[in-house]
């Protein structure tokens, strides 16, 4: 019991720290500690990551929100795109030959957070807000599809994929596109559990207790630092945390 506490605890520092401070889904954290340490069925320890991340993810979106750094509108236009294309992209996954595309995300992760380190993203909100609704609405839809689709193909990579597309394509300014990012994520997170937990019951019920405890916590303090934190400071906050957990992933990915 104490080591599946140490274990779990451990996940969700890395889920919580990176769900607050870059928006990443808990799952892409939790899931390979528990596979690998635990030796836990992979359903089993990601129905464990989607309800570690609906909490996470909420509460983190409340602290950037009270922060005015969420954009509620398109948010929920990309999250309705966002839900209705996983399914056209997990169906045409079904379609054809099984891939090792999953480890793409990781890869993805590790980039990404090189890439706030050494250009980090300077969009203020008042260039962000000079955009047209109508064209960032259509841009909304545009990038949902893109994003549901790779998701539902490869798997995984969602909260990746939303940041890298809100602060690289739809010129969010950072803090904004965590939050939106985290927003969307609640809701992702929760649809995607529930369905889990239907099919195929409910997993172990204590490294479910830590792992959302220790994700939530580590959530609400990343979160309240990155909304205090200056832009500059935040980018490389943000690049150190995924690089740190996209290399640390890769590590447990070798290991399993």
């Amino acid at each position: 019991m104490l080591l599946k506490l140490i274990i779990c605890f451990i996940a969700g520092i890395g889920a919580g720290l990176g769900t607050g401070f870059a928006g990443m889904s808990a799952a892409a954290v939790i899931s390979p500690v528990l596979i690998t340490f635990l030796n836990m069925s992979a359903y089993d320890a990601v129905g464990i990551a989607l309800a570690s991340d609906i909490l996470a993810s909420a509460v983190s979106a409340y602290t950037y929100g009270k922060n005015k750094n969420l954009d509620i509108k398109n948010g929920l236009v990309m999250m309705l795109t966002v839900l209705a294309f996983t399914l056209v992209g997990s169906f045409l996954a079904s379609l054809v030959p099984n891939t090792t595309m999953g480890s793409f995300s990781v890869f993805m992760t590790f980039c990404l957070g090189i890439k706030f380190i050494l250009k980090p993203v300077m969009t203020t909100k008042e260039t962000m807000q000079a955009v047209e609704p109508k064209k960032r609405l259509l841009q909304s839809v545009i990038c949902g599809i893109m994003i549901g689709l790779v998701c539902g193909f490869i798997g995984a990579g969602g909260g990746m994929m939303m940041l890298l597309i809100l602060t690289s394509v739809l010129g969010y300014e950072l803090k904004t596109a965590v939050g939106t990012s985290v927003f969307i994520m609640t809701f992702t997170a929760f649809t995607g559990s529930v369905s889990h937990f239907a099919i195929g019951g409910m997993p172990d019920l204590w490294c479910l207790i830590f792992c959302i405890i220790s994700t939530l916590l580590w959530a609400r303090v990343a979160a309240k630092l990155a909304n205090k934190a200056t832009p500059k400071t935040l980018n490389r906050v943000t690049g150190v945390v995924l690089a740190v957990l996209g290399a640390a992933i890769m590590l447990v990915n070798y290991l399993k």
